[in-house]
């Protein structure tokens, strides 16, 4: 052993990069463990950046580390990694022993999110107490500027930085996001070291000098006035940072605050309030593009905050500040944690969600998260009684966290209204989301907080005046949350106010929920969804009557098949159950959506009846809106927003020659292109006679009309999608169509026939002719009856 530790450190360092690629991966994950126990921090010290980016990569995607994003839970190696990493495993105890010797790691600040790194470089000290007093100053200047990172710091800063940074996917390997081993471990971190229970455990690894000490504290800068955003206070340059103090109260929960202020620097400040403004225009080129993954790593978080900060004692809820004098640090942590950490940055990664976001099922993912926000007293401990009585609705101690998350309500549930009505709500999954937010804002209680809030909002300014004197801290502002408490504002106004003024801007222009501008939208989505309501009854009626006709009987050629039969048929991916479930949800959805606006059943009714009338009946209603020109129907813009939306759609079928569709599948190729051959001839060489017979009136007129294929025309003289008068005009020409024998059924049908005629002692040409005599019969009868029943039909 001693001779180990009197190893040079580069050697070490060079055996454990040797070893990482020759041996197999329990091995050295045991040598590590190792390592980690025998050796100081004087040495671990100079191997711990190496060990840190083979776990989790580098921070420009050029070593991808062990790929905990994409270890399934199921594989070999997940329990020896979650083992490694865990918060009382090798990995934080060698964290611990490097934090204890105060030794330091630098990022640099080109890998900092977007507005910190734009912040740093105007030489602005950013909000976050994480970038405070740890900024280096090389003698190149601003542009080669770095961190100066504790081991903690630095071990979280590159846990989540790896979720963010582009990697290569594994070939072969779909793995579900919350099946992986980072899923698992940022929820592991996050009830450990933001406990809903207890406290957070000590260190079970203390150094010999003493507990392990954490980074030290800046003092709070409070200020005034509605925009938390605003101030000239929040404009410190880079080269005044300030002095930094140690807090005695903070080594109870260093490790948390350092932990959730990297997550939420990391995972939500892409954005800021400027950017956001900015990015309202389309031709803006997004700086940021975070993905599915990311977003639900970001609702884990945002559900774990709301279970953390429910549970504060009921003693700590009180708002009075003798309450808060003898409080723990945890517990006031808990209290002050959503509003200060999470709120504003959340708020505007949300907006350019929702703005930028694919118009697609994978939306689901922010859709949950901002769902998961927006409804903390689903993570209390009375969360169980909620779900037994849901017709309580809302507690009311809610309403305060409502005001103060006013555009979460409002704001966000008009982009997701934008969103909306332009999406297919035939789609199940649409169909869901929307049902899911009808859901929510339907709980009793809530449309009804969410309009004081807004009543509270559109309170006249001079009723505040006397009001201007009282202090908030920003968020994001001071080491610590905690250091300097000040008094809770118990004012609604002043509270409302201030959340929407520091979001949005002293000069923003509030759109009301349940305004007049917004209750118009509201009924042309109610408008939207019984439209798609009774597509997807069609879609259901039109695929039973597919699955009638496509019976066991007609297989064996009970009827000619229809050649048009697999085009004419709506392209649908929601069948069967879907469709069931699709209808569901949006009849739910309307009486969801009459719940949250008052809309009674006669001004329901009034809109159904509104869109009734301006539709026909038959399926030719459902038709986008066209224009008929020389060469067919043409499609006017709000035809295409209809099948954009869609509202409505042409019914497609083929309409080139019938005789050149492609081969089917049930069809013989040979046979097709032979009997094609055939029929050409034919129709070339008796064209003429062809159509004279059909044109005429009398019994050989309807045989002809029966025998030779001639495309019917729907009574109303409408085609079914938009096509060329030429088009239509060649392919209504009569001719003789012998493709019907080569269809497999058919020629199974008349092997079939054969093989009766031979159990009846019939040859070969007797039975031929009995097959004609039957095929002539069938056509007499058909010419004689088959208008008058389509007649009746229509």
């Amino acid at each position: 052993m001693a001779a180990q530790t009197m190893q040079q450190p580069s050697f070490l360092l060079a055996n454990l990069k040797d070893n990482s690629t020759t041996k197999p991966f329990l091995q050295r994950c045991q040598e590590l463990v190792k390592v980690i126990d025998d050796y100081p921090a004087k040495e671990l010290h100079l191997i711990f950046p190496w060990l840190v980016e083979s776990v989790f990569g580098s921070l420009d995607g050029a070593i991808s580390g062990w790929n905990l994003r994409f270890l399934p839970t199921r594989s070999n190696e997940y329990h020896i990694v979650m083992d490694f990493l865990d918060p009382s495993g090798p990995m934080m105890k060698l964290v611990y022993k490097l934090q204890a010797d105060e030794y330091k790691y630098e990022i640099p600040v080109s890998f900092l999110p977007g507005p910190v790194k734009a912040s740093i470089q105007e030489g602005v000290l950013p909000d976050c107490p994480l970038f405070h007093n740890k900024l280096q100053f090389p003698p190149s200047g601003l542009q080669t500027l770095s961190l100066a990172l504790h081991p903690f710091e630095y071990y979280m800063f590159m846990f989540a930085s790896s979720l963010i940074t582009p990697k290569i996917y594994p070939p072969g390997q779909h793995v579900s996001s919350s099946d992986t081993a980072y899923f698992v471990l940022v929820d592991i971190y996050l009830k450990y070291f933001l406990p809903t229970e207890g406290s957070v455990p000590p260190s079970p690894f203390s150094d010999n000098r003493g507990s392990v000490s954490p980074a030290p504290r800046a003092p709070s800068v409070p200020f005034t006035g509605y925009g938390i955003h605003t101030t000239s206070l929040l404009k410190r340059h880079i080269t005044h940072q300030p002095s930094v103090t140690a807090d005695p109260t903070a080594q109870e929960i260093w490790r948390s605050e350092a932990l959730l202020q990297v997550f939420v620097e990391i995972w939500l400040h892409h954005y800021s309030l400027e950017m956001y403004q900015k990015l309202q225009s389309p031709q803006v080129k997004e700086p940021f593009t975070p993905t599915e993954e990311h977003v639900l790593v970001v609702r884990l978080l945002v559900k774990h905050l709301h279970a953390f900060s429910c549970s504060l004692k009921p003693e700590q809820v009180s708002s009075s500040p003798s309450a808060h004098s003898h409080t723990s640090p945890l517990e006031e942590f808990k209290r002050v944690v959503v509003q200060r950490f999470v709120q504003q940055k959340l708020y505007v990664f949300l907006q350019h969600c929702f703005g930028h976001w694919p118009l697609d099922a994978s939306f689901r993912a922010v859709l949950e998260t901002w769902l998961s926000y927006i409804q903390p007293w689903r993570y209390t401990a009375e969360k169980t009684i909620s779900l037994t009585e849901p017709s309580k609705g809302v507690p009311e101690k809610w309403a305060s966290f409502v005001q103060e998350n006013l555009l979460m309500y409002t704001k966000l549930f008009q982009g997701f209204l934008n969103r909306v009505v332009r999406t297919d709500l035939v789609n199940v999954q649409n169909a869901l989301m929307v049902f899911r937010v009808a859901k929510v804002f339907a709980q009793p209680n809530l449309s009804e907080m969410i309009q004081k809030g807004e009543q509270l909002f559109l309170e006249p300014e001079h009723v505040l005046h006397h009001r201007q004197h009282r202090v908030f801290l920003t968020p994001g502002q001071g080491g610590s949350f905690l250091s300097a408490r000040q008094p809770m504002v118990t004012d609604g106004v002043f509270r409302v106010k201030s959340h929407v003024y520091g979001l949005e801007g002293q000069d923003c222009q509030y759109k009301q929920m349940f305004g007049t501008d917004l209750r118009v939208a509201i009924l042309k989505l109610i408008q939207i969804i019984a439209q798609a309501r009774q597509t997807a009854k069609r879609i259901s009626d039109q695929s039973a009557e597919v699955a009638a006709n496509n019976s066991f009987m007609s297989w064996f050629g009970m009827g000619f098949p229809d050649l048009n039969q697999t085009l004419n048929e709506r392209e649908v991916d929601d069948t069967g159950e879907c469709v069931k479930k699709t209808h569901e949800f949006l009849e739910r959805s309307l009486d969801y959506l009459c719940q949250i606006f008052r809309l009674n059943a006669g001004q329901l009714s009034q809109l159904m009846a509104s869109l009734g009338s301006g539709q026909d009946d038959g399926n030719s209603s459902q038709l986008p809106d066209c224009v008929r020109g020389e060469n067919g129907l043409v499609l006017t813009d709000v035809g295409r927003m209809q099948i954009i939306n869609g509202l409505r759609r042409f019914e497609i079928e083929y309409q080139g020659d019938p005789e050149l569709q492609p081969i089917r599948s049930y069809e013989n190729a040979v046979l097709v292109r032979l009997f094609f051959k055939i029929s050409s001839v034919i129709n070339e060489r008796f064209g003429g006679q062809m159509e004279a017979l059909c044109s005429r009136r009398d019994f050989l007129g309807w045989l002809g009309r029966h025998y030779l294929a001639k495309p019917e025309v729907r009574a109303d003289g409408r085609g079914r999608s938009p096509e060329t008068q030429r088009t239509a005009e060649r392919n209504r020409r009569p001719r003789l169509s012998l493709r019907t024998l080569a269809s497999y059924r058919v020629l199974l049908m008349l092997l079939l026939l054969y093989l009766c005629g031979a159990l009846f002692s019939f040859g070969p040409i007797s039975s031929t002719l009995l097959i004609l005599t039957g095929g002539f019969l069938y056509g007499l009868f058909s010419s004689l009856f088959g208008d008058k029943l389509r007649l009746k039909s229509h």
